[in-house]
């Protein structure tokens, strides 16, 4: 019983990490462990909070300075993994409801408001595909996790509220498609990871009465995790992203990002097939706009 119970732990902590990203802007992904190595036929239920205080949304195309929002926003999720070919697959949707509050100085005036609403549901696929066979969780307990390669394509759905006639939104009014690729090692006591993928964006054609238009985001992560004897485990997590220049009408700006993100993980079990997570991240280096701080708690439950 000890040893089932040691192994439960072990896919736990793994698919805590898959909910991390639920609550990213504009490609500022910070989700380890997306590619780990658990049972399939594993179901997970997650719900979190985020808090975001400070440039969270605005374009930096947009005449929009002394910008200060307040983002409350929570998310449930579900996880299901199941096998592909011999190989271990996952597909995780993600819905996000969020209230903001804040201020900003728009042409020379002050002007504040909020905004509450569900933000853009996310859907993500991914497929192991070397270093991850699908077992169920009796062969998954005597497997010994080398390097794994992997793929995901994650999909931002415009379910979010949106008001065509207002600068600043929750949702989008676009579809938004990132491919990406991941390799992860597990060493001892740490668990090390990088992936990297691009951002690629349909058009909005009610932005302020115009289309807009956005290149493509590319970015980068990396993650490395020291995990104790009890499992719980601290982590560091960093991402560059660079690009997604906006085209207004034909008219291209001065807004291409090149920013970069740092952050740290904890994580505890609480029970058996449950644990939480905290998380802090803040901006290292910020190019244009989205400078700001953000706070996360995680709660997940995870069942066959």
């Amino acid at each position: 019983m000890v040893r089932i119970f040691f192994w439960l732990l072990k896919w736990q902590f793994s698919v805590l990490f898959f909910f991390l990203g639920v609550f990213t802007v504009s490609g500022q992904d910070l989700e380890p462990r997306v590619y780990a190595n658990v049972p399939k036929s594993l179901n997970v239920i997650a719900a979190g909070y985020v808090f975001m205080n400070g440039n969270v949304l605005t374009d930096p195309s947009l005449p929009i300075k002394d910008f200060t929002l307040q983002s409350h926003n929570m998310a449930v999720n579900y996880i299901r993994t199941f096998g592909l070919a011999d190989k271990l697959a996952r597909i995780q949707v993600a819905l996000p409801f969020t209230f903001m509050d804040g201020s900003a100085v728009i042409s020379d005036q002050l002007i504040t408001g909020s905004r509450t609403g569900f933000a853009d549901m996310k859907v993500r696929f991914g497929i192991n595909l070397l270093g991850s066979p699908a077992l169920d969780k009796s062969e998954f307990r005597s497997f010994e996790q080398k390097t794994i390669l992997g793929v995901s394509l994650v999909t931002s759905v415009p379910t979010g509220r949106y008001y065509g006639d207002k600068q600043v939104n929750i949702g989008t009014n676009r579809w938004a498609f990132k491919p990406e690729i991941g390799v992860s090692k597990r060493f001892a006591h740490v668990y090390a990871e990088a992936y990297g993928g691009v951002w690629f964006y349909t058009d909005n054609n009610d932005y302020l009465g115009k289309k807009l238009e956005q290149k493509p985001t590319y970015s980068l992560q990396a993650h490395a995790s020291y995990y104790f004897k009890n499992q719980m485990w601290v982590g560091f997590n960093t991402t560059w992203f660079f690009g997604g220049r906006t085209i207004t009408d034909g008219v291209s700006d001065d807004s291409q990002i090149d920013n970069w993100r740092v952050g740290g993980t904890f994580s505890t079990p609480i029970a058996k097939g449950q644990s939480i997570r905290f998380q802090y991240h803040i901006g290292a280096y910020t190019n244009n706009g989205l400078n700001y701080y953000a706070l996360s708690a995680v709660y997940q439950y995870s069942f066959f």
